[in-house]
């Protein structure tokens, strides 16, 4: 809350409370966007490295 009230001229403390919850709120939803990229990534990767290991196994 302090950094959202170093920057709105106002000193309502129910704006500035809303304002970082929505703040913590983006927030939330970027590190969730984030990690189901990751969780993609790695189940191509896993996939990826199931299909070598099966073409290594049948040969």
């Amino acid at each position: 809350m302090r950094a959202a009230a170093g920057s709105t001229p106002t000193g309502d403390p129910v704006r500035l409370a809303v304002l970082t919850a929505l703040n913590i709120a983006d927030e939330l939803f970027r590190c969730r966007q984030a990690n189901d990229a990751r969780d993609g990534q790695i189940a191509e990767r896993a996939e990826e490295l199931e299909r070598l290991l099966d073409h290594v196994l049948m040969t």
